[in-house]
């Protein structure tokens, strides 16, 4: 054996030797992902913990890097059908019925709809930001809130902790200030005669996968929460608590006509990226950040250095593959919704129904 070998031999061991481990914790967790899935039960703390253990971020990437890739023409209308299919796509409704002019399957995930045929409603405040299936909608009244019936997550955890503009004498009104004499509801809350409301849409992958702006508001500041990326799928957020604060996500927070706004772009598994057209420097989907926070927060400004304003209807971003959308706002105590869970909505439909 020359030298040469012997070295690659030893390289290739150390390479290989993680690998064993790598397979077992994959095998595991993909062991409890079923059980959970076939489970009627909230999920246990070291179920979610073995569940997290798969690694869903690098499968991700590698979806990501997938759809990415220029599919060649001739495969192209063969390979979208299929995709159509199989998760009910209307391809009728897309800006270009051609389906060879999609150059990847990223490009066909968040493809254009002909224009007019999502008209935004003229006559409500808040309309839907997106297709998808309604999860939740309900009045906040406590720190846990509801994600789905009787499983919950931690409003606190979700929002991310606050770094106060240096602009600003005070911005209690963007985040939960951990202050012993209010609630994080009322330290989000501008009028303390109104509530805070929330509005959960899951976006399946045969979904419209871009999403819009749901009212007039102005965009103060990003929080890029780095976290899992654990599937979102209805039947995993009835089985495990605090997913929507495990997983990455991107919260949008302002103030809109009566306070309080916020808009918030849940990662999930096999999400290639979420992408914000307002937020140009948003990198979703990397490799975990080894130093430093797990959140990072960016104020966003026009080119005068005023907040952001944004009409509602306004395109605002888009998932490359189907996720969750979460808002959570402050209204008037007589705030109706229009819609209630299980409803299937599409981008432009109210979602209120009082004029407030």
């Amino acid at each position: 054996m020359t030298l040469n070998q012997a070295l690659t031999r030893r390289v290739v061991r150390r390479l290989c030797r993680p690998l064993p481990v790598a397979a077992i914790v994959t095998a595991v967790g993909a062991v409890q992902i079923r059980r959970i899935i076939n489970s009627d039960r909230e999920a246990k703390q070291w179920e979610i913990t073995c569940y997290s253990s798969v690694p869903l971020r690098i499968l991700s990437r590698g979806w990501g890097w997938i759809c990415n890739k220029e599919l060649p023409v001739k495969y192209r209308e063969s390979v979208y059908l299929k995709y159509a299919q199989m998760f009910n796509v209307n391809i009728q409704e897309a800006a270009s019925e051609d389906l060879s002019s999609y150059t990847s399957l990223c490009d066909f995930f968040c493809r254009p709809l002909k224009e007019g045929i999502r008209p935004i409603d003229s006559k409500e405040n808040v309309v839907s930001p997106a297709d998808g299936a309604v999860l939740n909608v309900s009045k906040v009244t406590s720190p846990r809130v509801e994600q789905v019936k009787g499983v919950t997550y931690s409003l606190e955890t979700f929002l991310g902790e606050h770094s106060q503009d240096k602009n600003e004498e005070s911005t209690n009104t963007e985040v939960c200030e951990k202050d012993r004499n209010s609630s994080c509801i009322q330290s989000l809350l501008k009028n303390k005669e109104n509530a805070l409301y929330q509005c959960v849409i899951y976006l399946a992958p045969g979904d419209y996968h871009r999403f819009h702006s749901p009212v007039d508001w102005e965009v103060k500041l990003r929080r890029h929460i780095q976290g899992e990326l654990l599937s979102v799928s209805p039947k995993i957020a009835r089985l495990i608590p605090d997913l929507f604060s495990l997983n990455e996500r991107a919260v949008y927070i302002g103030e809109w006509k009566h306070g309080f706004f916020s808009f918030t772009a849940v990662g999930a598994t096999n999400v290639g990226s979420i992408r914000v057209y307002v937020d140009e420097v948003l990198t979703t989907n990397e490799r975990k950040w080894k130093f430093g926070s797990k959140c990072r927060e960016v104020f966003l400004s026009d080119s005068e250095g005023k907040p952001l304003k944004v009409r509602k209807g306004d395109p605002f971003g888009e998932f490359r593959l189907g996720s969750t959308i979460i808002l959570i706002f402050e209204a008037p105590k007589d705030f109706k919704f229009h819609i209630a869970p299980g409803d299937k909505i599409h981008v432009g439909q109210a979602i209120s129904c009082n004029h407030i």
